[in-house]
C-alpha cells in the first residue's frame, strides 16, 4: 500500500506534531546539502555522520527517513563544465552514506540554471486561496540565460556521464535513484533545454543507463502536463519497476500556461491514478505538494493548514481504492 510522507526539515517544527497528529510517520528528509567550505570530511552535510545525526532526529520523534529529495550543487554536472566530476564525487558519497545508513531513495533532478519557474505566486483559486502558476507568455520573449544556447543533445550527454559515474555507486549501496521531472515540463526555456519534460523522454532515461536503481519520482503535476492519460503512464512504468517515489498534486492548464490547484480541485482522476498505484502494486512514499496559500502566515504553510487538507484527502483516497 502507498505510504503517505511529508516533507520535513532536519530541525523539530510544530509541522513535525502536526504530522504526527495526522497519522503520518514517514519522512522525506529536507536538508541543506551544500559543501560547508573549510570543513573536514566528517563537517560536511552529505557526511555519514552529518546525516547519521538527521535520521536519528527523524527517528527519535518516531518518523522514518524514506527518501532525501535535497542535492548537492550540480549545475556543473548538468552543463559540463570544469569542476564536474568534483560534483559527481560529492554525489557519490552522498549515495555511499545513505547506503550505509538504510536510507532506500534520492530524488535528483536534472534542470540546469532555471530549475522549477512559476510566473505567478497570487493566481485566485477556491474561496480566496492563492496559488501559484506557469504563463509562457511572460518567458517567451525573454533573453537567454547567460549561458546562452544549451542544446538536448547537450543534456542528455551530461545527463548519461553523470549516470555512468552516479548509477554503479547507487547499485553498490542499494539507494534508488528518483528523476523529478522539469517544472514546468517545457522545452526549451531562454534558450536552455529541459530534457525531463515528457513521457517519451523518461523511457529513454531509463533506457540510458539500464539498471535497477535508475528510475522515477513520478511528480503528478508535471507528469499530468505531459499526457492525457496519467493513469495508464502510472501503470507503463509501474509495470518496469520504475516508479520509486511521488508527489501528490495536481494543476489546470497545460505546459505553457497552468494554475496550480487544491489536490481535489485539479484535471486529473486522482482516484483512477490511485486505482493504478494499487494495480501495480506500489508500496513506496508519496508526499503532497505545494500547497495554495490558505490565509496562513506565508507561502510556506508554516501552520500546516493547506497540509492538513491535503493529507486528508491522501488517507480517504488510499483508503477507499484499497480496500476496494
Amino acid at each position: 500500500m502507498m505510504k503517505i510522507a511529508l516533507s520535513l526539515g532536519a530541525q523539530p517544527s510544530p509541522l513535525w506534531t502536526l504530522a504526527k497528529q495526522c497519522g503520518v510517520d514517514r519522512v522525506v528528509g529536507s536538508i541543506n546539502l551544500s559543501p560547508v567550505p573549510n570543513a573536514n570530511k566528517e563537517q560536511q552535510p552529505y557526511s555519514y555522520m552529518s546525516l547519521a545525526r538527521v535520521k536519528a532526529t527523524y527517528e527519535d520523534w518516531g518518523f522514518k527517513l524514506e527518501v532525501i529529495e535535497s542535492r548537492p550543487p550540480m549545475e556543473k554536472a548538468k552543463l559540463g563544465l570544469p569542476g564536474r566530476d568534483e560534483e559527481i564525487e560529492v554525489v557519490c558519497e552522498l549515495i555511499r552514506n545513505m547506503g550505509a545508513l538504510e536510507i532506500p531513495v534520492w530524488c535528483p533532478a536534472w534542470m540546469p540554471i532555471l530549475s522549477v519557474i512559476r510566473t505567478s505566486a497570487t493566481i485566485p483559486s477556491r474561496g480566496g486561496a492563492r496559488v501559484t502558476g506557469y504563463d509562457h507568455e511572460y518567458l517567451r520573449n525573454a533573453p537567454p540565460t547567460e549561458h546562452g544556447v544549451v542544446t538536448e543533445e547537450q543534456q542528455w550527454d551530461n545527463l548519461k556521464y553523470f549516470l555512468e559515474r552516479v548509477v554503479p555507486v547507487a547499485e553498490e549501496a542499494n539507494v534508488k535513484l528518483a528523476m523529478h521531472p522539469d517544472d514546468p515540463p517545457l522545452s526549451p526555456i531562454r534558450g536552455v533545454a529541459r530534457i525531463m519534460s515528457s513521457v517519451e523522454n523518461y523511457q529513454k532515461l531509463i533506457e540510458l543507463v539500464p539498471s535497477p536503481v535508475n528510475g522515477i519520482a513520478l511528480c503528478q503535476g508535471n507528469f499530468t502536463l505531459m499526457t492525457d492519460n496519467l493513469p495508464d503512464v502510472i501503470r507503463h512504468f509501474g509495470r518496469q519497476e520504475k516508479i520509486f517515489f511521488g508527489h501528490f498534486r495536481d494543476v489546470r492548464g497545460t505546459p505553457e500556461k497552468f494554475a496550480e490547484t487544491f489536490h481535489d480541485d485539479g484535471q486529473t482522476d486522482m482516484v483512477a491514478c490511485m486505482r493504478a498505484y494499487r494495480e501495480i502494486g506500489y508500496e513506496g512514499v508519496f508526499r503532497p505538494d505545494h500547497y495554495p496559500r490558505m490565509g496562513d502566515s506565508g507561502w510556506r504553510d508554516d501552520h500546516g493548514i493547506a497540509r492538513l487538507f491535503a493529507i486528508g484527502y491522501m488517507k480517504g483516497l488510499i483508503e477507499a481504492v484499497y480496500t476496494e
